[in-house]
């Protein structure tokens, strides 16, 4: 049965499958930005919850059937995104999709088998995108291990370029200075984007002035963030040793990249036969078969003395509960994993560290694929990031022809306020901008901004 929650809004023909944690995430972005959705589940309680909450269709039905795509409307589709639980009825649902509708397709692949043949996949089955949220939020983990002053470390230009967030001390030497006398005094290589400051987000000007408890977020090159974090006291190495709770899928791609990192990794697992899989998976990690949630198991274990923490267990309120116990019985960095947003402004309250949101780095992907999907003639993103519970959005945009914000010193366009063009890619260099710069056809611009929705680089002008 198809129902319908309010009347449509202009934008792409959407089809989603899948309505749990992912799929819900998804469709609360694309919702927001006018696009004619359709949701598919075989679960007529989610259909009907997420139909009640947002402007969407819903449709009951095994989203692989010809018969329920058709129903859902994919011939006349622009994109099917298949976010189950399942990684093979994903992947059928898009091969069905590119067959009978001819649409753009995404699928969610989170299997380690799977993902070493993703290129493979992708180019044979000819789909847009296959996205792995577990594979993704350890790509983010570990960056942020690489730097643990970091609480955030998300990256841009193929990986030249980075934005950190991170939270100033008490007696820092940026404390009292403005974004002015940092260019001038520490160094000119960085550019301040966002601070939040007492629940607010700014886009500061020259004049802002910072102060410590303020968590800010910076661009820089790689190697530039470094320097910055070093001269401003800063430690700047990565971590040597990590202890990891819980032994999913994202802990092996996450254990996976930190021994090559060369950080040795111990992994606490209840199960014994995934202790078994895991020892064999990963030869060079410690793997303890016990209860990650017992106390007397962790002391045992070294959690006084280890320098990163990271519960990935399944469940919020363990991994939020674990965190609070490492931050009270040891100095380590830690990373905390959260599927879902119930309480947020509880959890943006306590003291977890960097937490880390697996829907939202799938939803981010997807939906900057959806933006460049729309009419722009002159620009595509590459990348999208929300920040600061999305308040802010950092957007990658690859500059594709001369437009009237191109060849224009930065200090002559009208741009709108609160937008920030905080960084510049032009021939695999890092340019942070002043009034001087201008953008040019072929380069990537990375612009900040408390806006939501642009398509198009041209929709930074007044």
């Amino acid at each position: 049965m198809l129902f319908k929650s309010q009347v449509a809004k202009p934008g792409l023909h959407i089809i989603l499958v899948g309505c749990g944690k992912v799929g819900a995430a998804i469709i609360e972005q694309l919702s927001k930005e006018g696009h004619d959705i359709t949701v598919i589940d075989r679960n007529s309680q989610r259909i009907q919850e997420i139909t009640n909450t947002y402007d969407v269709m819903g449709l009951t039905g095994n989203g692989a059937s010809y018969s329920v795509q058709m129903e859902a409307g994919i011939e006349q589709a622009d994109l099917l995104i298949a976010v189950t639980d399942s990684d093979e009825l994903n992947l059928l649902c898009c091969t069905l999709a590119r067959q009978v509708g001819r649409c753009a397709a995404i699928a969610r692949v989170r299997t380690p088998d799977y993902s070493k043949e993703v290129n493979y996949l992708r180019e044979k089955l000819g789909l847009a995108m296959i996205i792995n949220p577990e594979l993704e939020a350890a790509n983010e983990a570990a960056r942020i291990l690489g730097l643990p002053t970091a609480l955030e470390v998300n990256s841009f230009a193929h990986g030249q370029a980075e934005m950190i967030k991170f939270k100033i001390p008490t007696g820092n030497i940026l404390d009292g200075l403005t974004v002015a006398e940092l260019g001038s005094n520490i160094t000119n290589n960085i550019l301040m984007c966002a601070v939040e400051r007492g629940g607010e987000v700014f886009i500061p000007k020259g004049h802002f002035v910072l102060k410590h408890d303020d968590i800010v977020s910076f661009v820089s090159s790689r190697d530039d963030s470094r320097d910055f974090f070093e001269r401003i006291g800063f430690e700047i190495n990565q971590v040597r040793n990590a202890m990891i709770i819980g032994g999913g899928k994202g802990t092996y791609y996450l254990a996976y990249q930190l021994l090559h990192m060369g950080i040795e990794v111990k992994i606490i697992e209840k199960d014994r036969t995934r202790c078994e899989e895991l020892s064999i998976l990963l030869p060079d990690a410690i793997i303890i078969n016990g209860d990650g949630t017992d106390q007397d198991l962790l002391l045992e274990e070294g959690i006084r003395h280890i320098e990163s923490f990271i519960p990935l267990t399944g469940i919020d309120e363990e991994n939020i509960l674990l965190t609070l116990f490492a931050k009270q019985n040891s100095n380590a960095k830690v990373i905390t994993k959260i599927n879902r947003i119930n309480f947020n402004n509880v959890v943006s309250s306590l003291d977890l560290g960097s937490v880390i949101y697996p829907r939202y780095i799938t939803s981010e992907a997807i939906i900057a694929y959806v933006r460049a999907k729309t009419d722009s003639m002159n620009s595509n993103i590459e990348t999208l990031y929300h920040m600061f519970d999305h308040r802010v959005e950092a957007i990658e945009f690859k500059v594709e022809h001369d437009s009237p914000v191109t060849n224009i010193p930065l200090k002559d366009l009208k741009i709108k306020s609160n937008i920030l063009i905080s960084c510049i890619s032009r021939d695999g260099a890092i340019i942070i901008p002043s009034g001087q710069d201008c953008i040019k056809r072929g380069d990537t611009a990375i612009i900040v901004t408390t806006h939501a929705g642009f398509t198009d680089i041209q929709d930074i002008l007044a």
